[in-house]
């Protein structure tokens, strides 16, 4: 198994066009979820979600192109023969509102496969090779999975990770349907939450061999040390309640890491706010760490649940976690759920530690679970 190195990454959130901007505002407790004006929402359960407000409406095309001109931007040079994986679990979905109404839109911009054209193009991309992962909530994270074992099995040498999703009134009523949005900015792992927040987003990771990374005289950024998925096959949109599926994935990274539990300084979390996942995840974690579980946080109370860019976005996070050795606050948190004593904070954590855990559940009960190992750079 060869080392997989993180040699670049980017983030556009509600809290911040860039990574540093995003972690910034993270560090203040602030939120970016605020009134919805994009549509109209008075016929919803929640006004609420943390958009970007650069993003408007261009002719025929999907919002999704300028959120991903926002990512492109920051990429660095990319290896012609990389590998690109994009993550989604709407792509353009707003293409078909517009449709749907009788306006004017790109109709291939509603297809996961968009987002690989886009970027492709973008970072002038002219190896055909891509491939698309849409596993709901967890999309991105299995992204990164995927591309990391298929570096560290020899089968490629470099890969970019691209996830993306926007808020449309499609996935807003859904979520709204489902009665799981908070009429107030989520609270994750707090006893008063009332469910989750949306958010939009996009992120990116360039992930390489060690051995291609030293021959371009690229740093390891930090390190996709593990990773693990599973199913808990319990249900279409609620999770396992004892958490088997999450807890299948967490052991296994750890296990393709080489690494003990107590090893592990600190846990993002999926941690939207909703009741049932929320006490899910302290169940899994408590099983999983006994009682030595480390530090739990959620970056969610500040910009959302991002869907299928959550995972992506999050790692991105972590990974500046690990290597600042700080735990941002979990925003939103006061009043500790049941099993949450002592283990979220609403104020920012220093860490000791070269491993952190990272995970992302979805609808269908799937589960992914990356490790992260602190890099010397960032």
């Amino acid at each position: 198994m060869r080392e997989v190195w993180i040699t670049d990454s980017g983030v556009a959130t509600g809290a911040g066009l860039s990574l540093e901007e995003t972690w910034q505002t993270l560090l203040t407790g602030k939120t970016a979820i605020r009134d919805i004006t994009r549509f109209p929402v008075t016929s919803y359960r929640s006004n609420l979600g943390s958009c970007i407000t650069k993003l408007q409406p261009s002719g025929s095309a999907s919002l999704i192109h300028v959120l991903l001109h926002l990512l492109v931007d920051q990429i660095g040079p990319v290896p012609e023969d990389s590998l690109l994986v994009t993550a989604t679990t709407k792509a353009g979905i707003d293409n078909l509102e517009k449709l749907k109404r009788g306006v004017a839109a790109q109709s291939r911009d509603i297809l996961p496969s968009a987002l690989s054209s886009i970027i492709a193009q973008k970072l002038s991309l002219t190896n055909n090779r891509s491939l698309n992962i849409s596993a709901a909530c967890a999309s991105s994270t299995v992204a990164v999975a995927q591309a990391a074992a298929l570096i560290s099995s020899g089968a490629i040498e470099s890969a970019v990770i691209s996830s993306a999703d926007v808020i449309t009134e499609f996935v807003f009523s859904g979520f709204s349907a489902l009665q799981v949005l908070s009429p107030f900015p989520c609270k994750p792992f707090d006893k008063y939450r009332a469910g989750l927040s949306l958010g939009e987003g996009a992120s990116f990771l360039t992930l390489m061999s060690a051995s291609r990374a030293k021959r371009l005289g690229l740093h390891e950024k930090g390190i996709i040390a593990g990773f693990g998925i599973a199913n808990d096959a319990v249900h279409i949109t609620a999770p396992d309640r004892n958490g088997s599926g999450l807890i299948k994935a967490v052991m296994r990274a750890m296990d393709v890491a080489k690494i003990k539990k107590d090893n592990i300084a600190g846990i993002s979390a999926h941690g939207t706010g909703t009741i049932h996942n929320d006490l899910m995840e302290l169940a899994a974690f408590h099983s999983v760490f006994d009682e030595d579980c480390p530090p739990i946080y959620s970056v969610k109370g500040c910009i959302g649940h991002t869907f299928g860019a959550a995972g992506g976005i999050e790692i991105v996070l972590g990974n500046k976690a690990l290597s600042e050795q700080t735990i941002p606050p979990t925003v939103g948190f006061s009043e500790p759920e049941t099993g949450a004593e002592g283990l979220v904070s609403s104020q920012p954590l220093s860490i000791k530690g070269d491993y952190l855990l990272v995970t992302n559940s979805g609808f269908g009960g799937i589960n992914a679970a990356i490790v992260l190992k602190r890099g010397a750079q960032l």
